[in-house]
């Protein structure tokens, strides 16, 4: 199993101090932690894409291009990447220069978002999302396997004797996840195409998604290909839990999931884990009940506030303490 962090970029004050970082801290900031997470002995690196305050990664291929030039081994990924507003040749291009520049430990995210204004922001309009992002998903695919390209569709100008470049490394373009909550259509377009889904698994009860991935699994049999899955969760860890609940709580108590219960009820509900060490592991080996085997599991590490600090310490401690259980786990595999 490969085992990441992915941060959503957001701009929160500490509650502790009422200040929030500057735009330029936390830009810096994430990609410190990406870095370090490599240190660490993490996977995947991933870096979401947001177009309004209180998120700075509007540039996700910005912040993935430098880091490929500050790591060596960790993938770097999207978690995600707007197939739905942003143009399929921009990301055909892009894409494939990350892939260069990373020496081939790239992939990509794809999904459609949760804020429907960005859809406007772009000239596009949401009530076309799912189809949208089949469309778009269908010519980034020819894109980089077809060294010429024309084309016509409904939601851009058409393309005639169009190469894209650079070409995908060695031939092979980056691997393809589709990011969902619940989107049926998201599940059925990774299933025929043969990529992995990345269940979301963050601030509803665990058990409420795993119709989706069962729904991705029947379809990727159908359509005759090996299901490849992803999970998300989140994880605060302290030596001791108590220590855990007690550092971790004035940050929850700051974001908008304290509203649907108590810090309590969300560590007894859903994929956030607040606590220990064995409890993360424990917690975190318990999705594969409810999702099966899985390929890849990130952690939401950074947000709500937390000081860059506080962090790095994060990613020391789940690295030494919580990767080598999971990874000698053989049903984890």
């Amino acid at each position: 199993m490969e085992i990441g962090i992915f941060s959503v970029g957001d701009i929160k004050p500490d509650p502790h101090t009422g200040i929030s970082p500057t735009e330029y801290q936390r830009i810096h900031a994430i990609t410190r932690i990406g870095k370090h997470a490599e240190e660490a002995g993490f996977d995947v690196v991933a870096t979401g894409e947001h177009h309004c305050p209180p998120f700075v990664p509007s540039s996700p291929v910005a912040l993935l291009a430098y880091l490929a030039a500050s790591t060596e081994r960790v993938i770097l990924s999207t978690a995600t990447t707007l197939i739905t507003t942003n143009d399929p040749v921009r990301l055909a291009e892009d894409y494939a220069t990350i892939q260069h520049l990373a020496h081939g430990r790239h992939d990509v995210m794809l999904g459609r978002g949760k804020d429907e204004r960005v859809y406007s922001w772009f000239g596009k309009n949401n009530a076309d999302g799912m189809e949208l992002a089949a469309e778009n998903y269908a010519l980034l695919r020819r894109l980089w396997r077809e060294d010429t390209v024309d084309w016509v569709g409904e939601f851009r100008a058409p393309l005639r004797d169009f190469t894209s470049v650079p070409r995908p490394l060695d031939g092979v373009p980056p691997f393809v996840w589709h990011g969902a909550e619940r989107s049926v259509g998201t599940a059925e377009l990774a299933a025929r195409y043969g990529d992995g889904l990345f269940v979301n698994n963050l601030f509803r009860r665990v058990a409420d998604f795993r119709p989706l991935v069962d729904r991705y699994r029947e379809r990727s049999a159908h359509h005759g290909h090996r299901p490849v899955v992803g999970v998300g969760g989140q994880a605060f860890v302290c030596a001791r839990s108590q220590d855990a609940v007690d550092e971790f709580r004035p940050y929850f108590n700051a974001t908008p999931s304290a509203a649907n219960g108590s810090l309590e009820d969300l560590v007894a509900g859903t994929a956030l884990t607040v606590g220990s060490p064995q409890q993360v592991i424990d917690k975190t080996l318990s999705f594969r009940e409810h999702f099966g085997d899985y390929q890849r599991q990130l952690f939401l590490i950074d947000h709500a506030g937390l000081p860059l600090k506080t962090v790095l310490g994060q990613l020391d401690l789940l690295g030494a303490e919580v990767l080598p259980a999971l990874r000698k786990e053989p049903s984890a595999v």
